[in-house]
């Protein structure tokens, strides 16, 4: 104990975080991604209509240097911290311009910077950094060395008004990178991305004892997919773009401009971004892209009687020879990580499939020849995979039990996309028979608590009903730990097995009660990460908005909180905020059922998966939770560690 004390605490201060774990702010291969940090920053600059050009120069020294033309960081001091508002940018986490994204004033409205981290984590991981302002009628400079200011802001000389802008000279710090030098071929593709996305912004690209290279746009988007693909698309490209003019639950300038290519052969690597930033992982406005051009080329193919008889069409039947480019434009995006990579906002699912779908299903009827040709492409890959499956089906059809009566069950036969819903009682039952998407989607209600089968014999499993019935609608017989690998799983149904309670007590006691099912009696299921469990939320935040309610869910108390908190910064009243609790998922109705716990682009899903050594280590922990004769031992465990458990009572 004398070696652990308050002394042993460290904190720390500015830009040592950064300094220590370099990894959780960038991607440390090469300093490709700090050098877009400044260039993401001049882009917002473009993005907000005050920059018109952006330059990036790289000389033999490896030293980059960006430029814009906008309005120049801020030099003045700061009213609370005393310091230029510059230094702070640079020197300080968490300190920028672009928090405030909810007043229609503000020019970073639809920002890529979220944090106030992006340059900061640039200071910190580079050896020299100098920062040159063009900004009321002065020239100002300031230099940093290891995130450190070591020449204070000065100003150099003058130049007129009109003539504003910033430059960053960076150079980066070897230490911290595996390699030193920036991937000139991810830096020339995310410029000329850049002046894809923004029409009439020029940028540059000058790489001291090479040709200097310009790109500027009118309408691009065209032009760049058809550079990126491979083969020629079946129909000409579709360009289109939508945005919000209207708050009507999204935000006024909300939307996306998108390009979309399909081919039998080749294609390309597709892209997004969000607010101008790469989305290199996707995202939910990529899954809502995908989302409204299903729905259009669906509806085409039904008005158009273009589909066979018993084929029915699926997302991946119509997006999977589809290249396209999408730029979103968001009003507060949700990242996975600093590094961007990933968009999670579920509101931006929506957006986008509202934005497209229209506008691509009139482009299809106008253009009916070329909308043939894509939903044919869509009929032969459902065909394709319909195939397929009807040769699995052949191996496992013979010997079926008669399936159980509650049992709702899907339309296909695809076990890689069926899906089955365990769901407490039957008037969530009944909610998830409505809202489900009944081509992939089962049901099978649970009628009160499941018997507690840790200590049931395998022999006498089948006297409960409940269990019955979901070994039967599984396919899978039931086995132990000794069978994990020998065990038949031909007759699996479905890909997923959701277990989906409601979020209370008794909700959470049900799913205790299941796992233990499938932990001692399906551990192959366990293994191979067939179990799942549903996280549908707790409450529901209503906001008055303009004659329009936005609604919010919230998964749990601290999410309540956080978006409470998150309103009330946005200036709403008290009085336009209304919250309330779901007793159960039968209280919602089938749309809120599927938007938030049944929809597979927008629900939350945890899974159940341990390898055959965990499954082995979690029988003790079982055996004393689940066990007949181990109360004594439960008492004992609650009394030492019965603190540390959160409860909802």
């Amino acid at each position: 104990m004398t070696d652990y004390s308050a002394a042993s605490i460290r904190v720390l201060k500015d830009l040592e975080p950064v300094k220590e774990r370099p990894g959780m702010y960038t991607r440390t291969t090469c300093p490709t991604h700090i050098v877009q940090e400044v260039i993401d920053n001049s882009a917002d600059e473009a993005l907000a209509g005050y920059a018109k050009k952006i330059s990036v120069r790289i000389d033999g020294n490896g030293i980059i240097e960006v430029s814009d033309n906008g309005r120049g960081i801020p030099v003045e001091i700061h009213p609370e911290e005393g310091r230029p508002a510059v230094e702070l940018v640079f020197c300080k986490l968490h300190a920028g311009g672009k928090f405030n994204k909810k007043e229609s004033g503000n020019a970073y409205r639809f920002s890529g910077g979220l944090h106030g981290v992006g340059v900061s984590v640039t200071n910190a991981l580079s050896t020299r950094l100098e920062v040159e302002i063009k900004r009321g009628g002065g020239v100002h400079k300031i230099v940093f060395a290891d995130g450190f200011v070591i020449e204070p802001l000065t100003r150099i000389g003058d130049v007129g008004q009109r003539n504003t802008g910033t430059t960053v000279r960076i150079a980066p710090d070897p230490k911290y990178f595996d390699s030193p030098k920036v991937n000139l071929g991810q830096l020339e593709h995310l410029l000329r991305s850049k002046a894809v996305l923004m029409p009439n912004v020029t940028v540059e690209l000058d790489i001291e004892g090479q040709e200097k290279k310009t790109w500027c746009y009118q309408n691009g988007m065209a032009d760049y997919l058809n550079e990126m693909m491979v083969g020629t698309p079946v129909a000409p490209i579709f360009v289109g773009e939508k945005y919000v003019t209207t708050a009507n639950g999204f935000a006024v300038g909300e939307g996306a401009t998108w390009a979309l290519a399909w081919f039998e052969e080749g294609g390309g690597k597709p892209e997004s971004y969000v607010n101008l930033i790469p989305t290199l992982d996707g995202g939910t406005h990529e899954a809502g892209l995908k989302a409204g051009v299903f729905e259009a080329v669906k509806a085409f193919a039904e008005h158009h009687a273009i589909l066979p008889a018993k084929v029915k069409l699926a997302q991946e039947d119509v997006c999977g020879k589809m290249t396209y480019l999408l730029s979103a434009k968001v009003l507060d995006p949700q990242f996975q990580g600093q590094t961007k990579e990933k968009l999670t906002s579920r509101d931006a699912y929506k957006l986008v499939t509202q934005m497209v779908r229209d506008p691509f299903e009139l482009w299809l009827n106008s253009h009916a020849d070329f909308g043939r040709k894509i939903a044919e492409l869509a009929v032969k890959a459902a065909q394709n995979r319909l195939k397929s499956t009807q040769k699995v089906e052949k191996k496992k059809s013979s010997g079926i039990a008669t399936l159980p009566g509650k049992l709702t069950d899907c339309e296909s036969d695809d076990i890689g996309r069926n899906e089955l819903f365990l769901v407490e009682g039957d008037s969530a039952g009944g909610s998830a028979k409505q809202g489900r998407d009944k081509e992939t989607q089962a049901v099978l209600p649970l009628r009160g608590k499941v018997l507690n089968t840790w200590e049931v014999d395998r022999g006498q499993l089948f006297k409960n009903n409940e269990v019955h019935d979901i070994s039967v609608a599984v396919g899978v017989d039931p086995h132990g730990i000794e069978q994990i690998d020998s065990i038949d799983v031909s007759g699996l149904r479905y890909g997923r097995i959701i277990v989906m309670s409601d979020a209370d007590v008794d909700g959470s006691h049900i799913q205790v009660l299941l796992f233990t099912l499938f932990l001692k009696h399906f551990p192959a299921l366990v293994e191979r990460g067939h179990i799942h469990v549903a996280q549908p939320p707790l409450f529901r935040v209503d906001v008055e908005a303009r004659g329009h309610t936005r609604k919010i869910y919230c998964l749990d108390e601290n999410e309540k909180v956080q978006t409470l908190h998150k309103l009330r910064e946005e200036g709403i009243s008290e009085n336009k905020i209304s919250v309330s609790r779901f007793k159960g998922l039968g209280e919602m109705n089938p749309d809120q059922l599927w938007e938030t716990t049944l929809c597979p682009d927008t629900r939350r899903l945890v899974p159940f998966r341990a390898s055959r050594q965990m499954i082995e280590e979690m029988t003790a922990t079982f055996t004393l939770l689940m066990g007949k004769g181990e109360a004594a031992g439960r008492r004992a465990w609650m009394e030492k560690d019965g603190g540390l458990v959160e409860t909802d009572v």
